[in-house]
């Protein structure tokens, strides 16, 4: 998230073999992230029928806001990892940085609204989904994960509220004398590191593990109606067949929902709570975390952007059937079948969410 990969700099730069080993991973990492997160939003785009998903509205915000950290803050960061020095002067140090705050806050944010939304359409009924979930509410809650990064980023970022009592130490880290270099240093003080940590990983964090919790005791109970209804066998009376199919069909959709969430949370946890927790133990230690361990941990961070496209659109069997229209140049049998739709009712697609399950 923050420049914090450079704020101490224990190395005295990388060998040639290092170098090709790094910026080959950094690379992979870059292109990984464009071309997942733009395969998500061409595929919304294009496709009427993901169109119609609420939680796809999330999803290409998400895709969004991670494509910007691959473009505008992976880049610059990777330049001045491999070159150890920064290049491009004080002024944009602090408006890259910003960025940096500014997108990855956005990013754990969407991931948040996104848990929220498949907690309302699995764990509620459809009515109240519909009532929770109307334009008007997902508008206010994309508008947010945008917003209010900004009150942790920009604003105290370029008044330079994060370095109150610290602009001795952050002057001296700035210039290396055995290098002659200049860094572009961003290190944050007791009260900014507190306040920055629960607003984009400790508060999402929460409400993402009650809200998955949620939807795992939900789809627990339904794989075990599941069995019931499997052991009771077929009704007889055929017009009480359908509705024990559809049952029976979300029921298990939702459960092979709880099966991804150790995925999405285990993944989201290794990614984002090392850079974190260090966040905020770093100003109580006296800033002595080493740099190649933030580098570590800030770049973990941004790896999430990249898993971000696989974890929610990817493992989808709508977004994969879409991706292969487009990267097979529209080829017709990875049309959408006509029964799609017929088999279960549309507003259980659209209400308990085929797009927000992973199939």
């Amino acid at each position: 998230m923050e420049e914090l990969d450079s704020n101490v700099r224990a190395q005295e730069g990388f060998g040639v073999g290092e170098k090709i080993v790094l910026i080959t991973f950094i690379t992979a990492v870059i292109l990984m992230t464009i071309l997942g997160n733009l395969l998500v939003m061409v595929a919304v785009c294009r496709d009427r029928q993901l169109r119609k998903i609420k939680t796809n509205y999330f999803i290409v915000s998400l895709a969004f806001a991670d494509l910007l950290v691959s473009v505008v803050v992976m880049p610059f960061g990777a330049i001045e990892l491999v070159q150890d020095k920064w290049i491009y002067g004080e002024v944009f140090c602090l408006v890259r940085t910003s960025l940096d705050v500014l997108l990855t806050t956005a990013s754990i944010l969407h991931l948040c609204c996104i848990s929220l939304d498949r907690y309302y359409a699995i764990c509620c009924q459809p009515l109240v989904y519909r009532n929770k979930m109307t334009p008007l509410r997902i508008a206010l809650m994309l508008g947010g994960c945008w917003i209010i990064p900004t009150f942790i980023s920009f604003l105290p970022i370029m008044q330079g509220w994060n370095s109150i009592g610290i602009l001795d130490l952050i002057e001296k880290r700035k210039f290396s004398k055995d290098s002659n270099s200049t860094y572009c240093i961003f290190m944050v003080n007791k009260p900014y590191a507190i306040t920055c940590s629960v607003v984009a990983f400790y508060i999402p964090f929460f409400l993402m593990v009650l809200a998955y919790y949620r939807i795992y005791v939900t789809a627990r109970e339904h794989a075990r109606q599941i069995g019931v209804l499997q052991r009771a066998g077929a009704p007889a009376d055929h017009r009480h067949q359908h509705p024990d199919q559809h049952t029976t069909h979300r029921m298990k959709t939702e459960t092979k929902a709880a099966k991804t969430l150790c995925i999405i949370m285990g993944c989201f946890c290794l990614c984002w709570a090392p850079f974190f927790i260090t966040n905020v133990v770093d100003p109580f230690i006296n800033y002595t975390v080493p740099g190649q361990l933030w580098t570590a941990f800030l770049w973990l961070g941004y790896i999430n952007s990249g898993l971000n496209p696989f974890l929610y659109a990817f493992l989808n069997k709508s977004f994969r059937r879409a991706f292969l229209i487009i990267l097979c140049c529209g080829d017709e049998k990875y049309r959408r079948p006509s029964i799609l739709g017929q088999t279960v009712p549309r507003s259980t697609t659209t209400i308990n969410g085929s797009t927000h399950v992973l199939r």
